[in-house]
């Protein structure tokens, strides 16, 4: 399984796609909304000058609430622009389902193979006793496909052994690949739950109205002002007093 773990991980590597370019107008709107938020949460103790600070704001807000930054669409009928995009029709997106399918697939297919394989060959094998005792409650855990009501609960069956590798080994792997690995095992339960909740739900919007996040994101400014605090306000007071202290502690010691 250790085996596996690391030709899955580096298959799995192997299967990723470079990264595309965004265009320079999309990144232009991302790059908007995140200079906001960045100054935004600056806004309670704020190493910028008031009038620095409120120009920049009044300007950002102004054109975020103008749709400055808004990449244009494409389409110049407004029904199709408002309508929903199918993900499906998207080739970006398209390409990152494939990508998502393929790598769902490295990690399912050994999974099912080991499985299989153990149920052929080892169903009802006993493997290892544990040196440690254990309660009842263990034994539906640690003695699949051993129907024994009887049998200490220390045994460990074939199958069991496997479903405890698939949890346990995440720990080595991580130690062996890095926290970033693609050989955990234990991830394929959920994205199994995944892909059987996007299998029944409906399809989604692809992508989400930059012009109102970026309205939004003006209000957002509008709050933001009104918190703000400068982070230099009385600092020569400080200063001095600070200044003051060190030379009293220093006249006291030279006394």
């Amino acid at each position: 399984m250790i085996l596996v773990g690391l030709l899955r991980h580096y298959v799995t590597m192997l299967l990723n796609s470079a990264p595309k370019k965004l265009p320079a107008a999309e990144v232009r709107e991302q790059r908007a909304m995140l200079k906001s938020q960045l100054l935004r949460s600056s806004s309670p103790l704020c190493p910028i000058p008031p009038a620095a600070y409120t120009a920049m704001s009044t300007s950002l807000a102004t054109a975020l609430r103008s749709g400055a930054y808004v990449k244009p669409a494409l389409s110049e009928d407004p029904d199709k622009a408002d309508a929903p995009v199918n993900p499906l029709m998207d080739p970006s997106q398209m390409d990152g389902m494939m990508d998502g399918l393929k790598k769902q697939a490295v990690m399912m297919i050994p999974n099912m193979v080991i499985m299989q394989w153990i149920n052929t060959f080892f169903s009802g094998f006993v493997l290892i006793k544990l040196p440690f005792p254990l309660t009842y409650g263990f034994k539906a855990m640690l003695q699949r496909d051993i129907a024994t009501p009887d049998m200490d609960v220390r045994y460990v069956s074939a199958l069991s052994w496997y479903f405890l590798n698939l949890f346990g080994l995440n720990g080595l792997f991580k130690l062996m690949l890095g926290s970033e690995n693609a050989a955990d095992g234990s991830r394929d339960m959920g994205s199994q739950a995944m892909m059987a909740g996007a299998a029944m739900g409906p399809i989604a919007p692809g992508k989400p109205d930059m012009a109102k996040l970026h309205k939004a994101e003006a209000d957002n400014l509008a709050i933001a002002e009104g918190m703000y605090v400068w982070a230099g306000e009385g600092v020569e007071a400080r200063v001095l007093k600070l200044f003051g202290k060190q030379v009293e502690m220093e006249s006291k010691k030279t006394r």
